[in-house]
């Protein structure tokens, strides 16, 4: 707690200095708490790596809201949703998009923030059929900042039909009920692997992703043991991406299936 009270110190000296403020975010589809083809529970070890990391907002896919039968199954299986188990004293705000509903229980989208959530909206983008979707939109109070900070956690559809209609209500969002001035970080699994997100998100709500800016190219995420497919962004407007960097296989690789990206965010 004296952590986190000395970092909001120091935001508020910066701010009121004029120096740029900036925080770091990170992505990851957690698969649910279970290694690759579900072969173990391993949600302790991943809530150890994602505290390593050090963010300030995280960004979370594949979250377990609850599921019945996997408490009865696995003994080390949280008695907590997932999303606040992985908090923890950590991050004391979340909140959590259910998105996938079943019989024995449901899974969505989470953001952790240790700054206040001031308000939060799950967004059902499912198209037709199966595939449940969701995108959670968070607005966050950051020290010292005149304006809010406006968060999107996506998980976008496996057919680039709905990918693309899920893109556009996207953009609508962000152009149309988020304030033009205000700084947008919106992350997660796009399940872009032809790589058509750049321009429709530039196009239609100006965000722009910070590893294109500063690599030019999109981070490969997929597999992760041996990553292939540039599914897993990072995208902001009205602030800017700095030292992205996609999280070493170890111990990622055996934590999900998809490496974790994370970044520094000035605004």
């Amino acid at each position: 707690m004296r952590a986190v009270q000395a970092d909001t110190r120091t935001a508020l000296a910066a701010a009121s200095s004029g120096e740029p403020f900036s925080f770091k975010v990170l992505t990851v589809n957690i698969h649910k708490g279970f290694t690759f083809f579900n072969r173990k529970f391993i949600l302790s070890e991943l809530r150890d790596a994602v505290r390593q990391v050090g963010a300030d907002v995280v960004f979370l896919q594949e979250v377990t809201g609850n599921h019945l039968k996997h408490a009865e199954k696995f003994d080390n299986y949280p008695d907590a949703p997932h999303y606040e188990y992985l908090a923890d004293s950590i991050w004391k705000q979340f909140a959590y998009g259910r998105n996938a509903v079943y019989t024995n229980g449901h899974h969505g989208n989470a953001v952790l923030s240790k700054f206040p959530i001031v308000r939060f909206e799950n967004r059902d983008i499912s198209i037709n059929g199966p595939e449940r979707r969701g995108m959670l939109h968070c607005e966050l109070e950051v020290p010292g900042q005149s304006r809010n900070v406006h968060v999107i956690c996506v998980h976008l559809g496996l057919l680039e039909v709905h990918r693309t209609q899920q893109m556009k209500m996207l953009c609508d969002l962000v152009r149309k009920e988020i304030p033009a001035r205000a700084p947008v970080v919106v992350a997660g699994d796009f399940n872009d692997w032809r790589r058509r997100a750049h321009a429709q998100l530039a196009r239609g709500a100006n965000l722009h992703e910070v590893f294109v800016h500063a690599n030019g190219h999109a981070a490969r995420t997929f597999p992760a043991r041996l990553p292939m497919l540039q599914l897993d962004r990072i995208y902001v407007r009205n602030a800017v991406g700095h030292a992205p960097i996609i999280l070493p296989s170890n111990p990622w690789s055996h934590l999900s299936d998809h490496a974790p990206l994370a970044a520094e965010i000035r605004l």
